[in-house]
């Protein structure tokens, strides 16, 4: 039996991964696609993005806290939510292989890709499927910061001078795996950038990607399928020449003081007074994502809010239904954070 072709979809918290696979589910092309998420938190804020892409049945029952791990969307699509439970889930999958045409994963903001694709060894799986290609999204704006690695060009001058230098901070250490393990990196954000800036960038990162691999801009997600799937790379079973820091070290615990505090509140927000008092939150905190759904006043539709350091967006995705609890639920994300800290200040905003 043929093997289905698995995308796997990585990239830094807010780099644009769930834009990008909700977009590839609208435009589809008649593909019959799986989407697993593997995400970061106590709650299923990406999965419940994807599924209410406008693309589910209308009658609700699927939209729930309690929604069934492989939920169908009306399109022949398919979403799951992966947790730890990797393993189980594509084995369901696999079951219905006939159904599927290709898989796509969306990993955590702080997954290490490289692991995720050694699972694809496992002879549970490796029969069934095989990674086709891995993605990385890269935050553009962020990046043109120095969000995430610092100054592009101190940074680099500094390696360039000294050749041992093995002092990476592990959020720098994860993105140069991301970039390592890729097959394709999809530059985002670029609306936001200068095309002096866009050029720097796409040549710095062809310099650290492997030969042959492209940096392709991408506007909110909006990027053909064909671009995106049929790689055909197999990429398990080449991962000799995809090098992870992380190649010769054992139980390693990657960025172990990383931590989500997940708040649940019975009220309501203004949307700009929210933002305001996270922005203060993030000056305060080391941050790195806020993420989750809001109750407004006098709102019959539920907001989306999304933020990434001081940067935040917000929209309103859908009507609450009768079997959700109007509440304001957000996962934030950062270095060592206090969770009764964390929701207090919410809290009181």
């Amino acid at each position: 039996m043929h093997k289905i072709p698995v995308t796997v979809v990585t990239g830094f918290l807010g780099s644009g991964k769930t834009t990008l696979v909700r977009n590839l589910l609208q435009n589809n092309q008649g593909r019959r696609i799986a989407v697993l998420v593997n995400e970061f938190g106590e709650v299923g804020i990406d999965g419940d993005i994807l599924r209410s892409c406008q693309m589910c049945d209308e009658d609700g029952n699927q939209i729930s806290n309690e929604a069934p791990k492989i939920v169908e969307l009306a399109n022949g699509c398919l979403c799951c939510t992966v947790q730890e439970e990797f393993l189980p889930t594509m084995q369901a999958l696999l079951e219905r292989r006939e159904e599927i045409d290709c898989i796509v994963v969306e990993t955590s903001g702080l997954a290490l890709p490289k692991p995720l694709i050694q699972a694809f060894r496992w002879p549970e799986i490796r029969t069934g499927a095989t990674v086709d290609g891995v993605i990385t999204v890269v935050d553009g704006d962020a990046l043109a910061r120095g969000a995430m690695v610092g100054d592009l060009d101190a940074l680099e001058a500094q390696r360039q001078a000294d050749d041992s230098l093995d002092h990476e901070t592990p959020i720098e250490e994860l993105f140069e795996d991301q970039l390592a393990c890729a097959d394709m990196v999809l530059l985002t954000k670029t609306d936001l950038l200068a095309d002096a800036d866009q050029q720097r960038l796409e040549s710095w990162l062809g310099d650290q990607l492997p030969t042959g691999v492209k940096v392709v801009p991408c506007h909110q997600g909006q990027i053909s399928p064909a671009v995106l799937l049929g790689f055909n790379a197999a990429v398990e079973d080449n991962l000799h020449s995809r090098p992870s820091h992380h190649d010769h070290e054992e139980d390693h615990n990657h960025d172990e003081d990383i931590n989500a505090v997940y708040v649940a509140l019975d009220r309501e927000f203004d949307p700009k007074q929210l933002v305001k008092g996270l922005a203060n939150l993030v000056e305060n905190h080391e941050i790195y994502r806020i993420k989750g759904f809001v109750a407004v006043p006098q709102k019959a539709m539920r907001l989306v809010l999304q933020g990434v350091g001081p940067r935040f967006d917000y929209f309103y995705d859908r009507l609450w239904t009768e079997v959700d609890s109007r509440q304001t639920r957000l996962v934030v994300i950062g270095q060592a954070l206090e969770p009764e800290k964390i929701k207090m200040a919410i809290a009181n905003i």
